[in-house]
């Protein structure tokens, strides 16, 4: 018998209000170094749409919190799963910024974002334990690794993960980087199960390079020249991101088959980061290149990018969700199959998780 960390529910939340690439058309944008960039808008959105592929991003209705939109992707993973939430021994909530209520300036984390959807959920048991995991864009990976651990140690059998993000509330609008980020959360329920065939997470792999690439995403002023100097943005370098991107992505998603026993040839999905299609295609090009193997599936790597942005934490297990709900037109997945997740973030954080269904 094998004690499998299998996922047995998924949920997501992906918010109604639409913003498309022509709303940007207003805003006035500026460089790092406070200069006006001098080309029309039309140009510069442009030029983002055939980088990232983004044509949409969706934002969280002005009530609404990171906390909040992470308790229904939580409520609709659990009703999936069919499980009772009492006998849920974690809820861990990947995020990163808090709650951020609409039109203010301070994130909002104590108590943590995973106690307020525990409370807002109704459970009860004191014993399950609520803790959020602050790791950028690849939380959700990293906190299903923790409950996967946990899972392995005999301290827990059924574990609630979410990833959710607000990023509208700290994104500058002077920065043409804005326009990537977008709101959403994405939930699974993990469950240790004793069953005769080896599956769930066979792997995973995680760095963090923190000496040199810790300050390449990260809190700053606005690139609008006299803004207030007390307010803070999310900020990235996005060339030293890609190019660091592009080097230890594929090697840890290497590592990562490699210690799960998977075979290039019989790899049905790589579920990446939602973070500019153009990286994630140099970087699946890349891993293919690692594993010596020539044929790219047209099908290997789908992406939600186009019309759901970049949500962070929150775009893996809804791209997980949207998939196995059969709501991402031409992708399926059925039992037996292997997959492989992989994200980066800030940190720089880089993980790869293998899973066989």
């Amino acid at each position: 018998m094998f004690a499998n960390t299998i996922i047995t529910g998924t949920g997501s939340y992906i918010p109604k209000n639409v913003k498309t690439n022509n709303d940007f058309l207003e805003n006035t944008f500026y460089t790092e170094n406070f200069e006006r960039i001098n080309e029309p808008n039309e140009r510069i959105i442009r030029k983002f749409k055939n980088i990232t592929d983004i044509e949409e991003r969706r934002y969280a209705d002005d009530k609404m919190t990171c906390s909040s939109i992470a308790t229904l992707a939580g409520k609709r993973a659990l009703e999936s799963s069919g499980i009772n939430p009492e006998e849920l021994d974690y809820v861990i909530v990947a995020q990163n910024f808090g709650d951020v209520t609409k039109h203010t300036i301070q994130s909002d984390a104590v108590p943590s974002i995973a106690s307020r959807v525990k409370q807002a959920l109704g459970i009860k048991n004191p014993k399950c334990v609520a803790y959020d995991i602050l790791f950028g864009c690849p939380g959700w990976i990293e906190a299903s690794i923790h409950a996967h651990a946990f899972m392995k140690a005999g301290m827990a059998k059924k574990c609630l993960v979410i990833g959710a993000e607000t990023l509208s509330r700290v994104v500058d609008p002077h920065d043409r980087d804005s326009m990537i980020f977008a709101d959403g959360a994405g939930a699974t329920v993990l469950e240790r199960v004793e069953e005769e065939v080896e599956r769930g997470i066979k792997a995973h792999a995680t760095i963090s390079d923190t000496l040199e690439g810790a300050d390449w995403l990260f809190m700053g002023k606005s690139n609008f020249p006299g803004a207030d100097e007390k307010v803070r943005y999310i900020k990235m370098k996005g060339r030293k991101i890609y190019e660091y991107s592009l080097i230890h992505v594929p090697a840890a998603m290497k590592g990562c088959m490699t210690d799960a026993g998977f075979k290039i040839e019989n790899l049905s999905m790589v579920l990446i980061h939602q973070a500019n299609h153009k990286m994630d295609e140099a970087m699946i090009k890349r891993f293919f290149e690692l594993m010596d193997y020539d044929a790219i599936p047209d099908d290997i790597m789908p992406m939600t990018i186009s019309k759901l942005g970049n949500s962070s934490v929150a775009t893996i297990p809804t791209l997980y969700d949207l998939i196995v709900t059969n709501k991402l037109d031409g992708h399926t997945l059925k039992k037996g199959d292997e997959i492989l997740f992989a994200s980066v973030g800030a940190g720089m954080n880089v993980n790869a998780m293998a899973y066989k269904l």
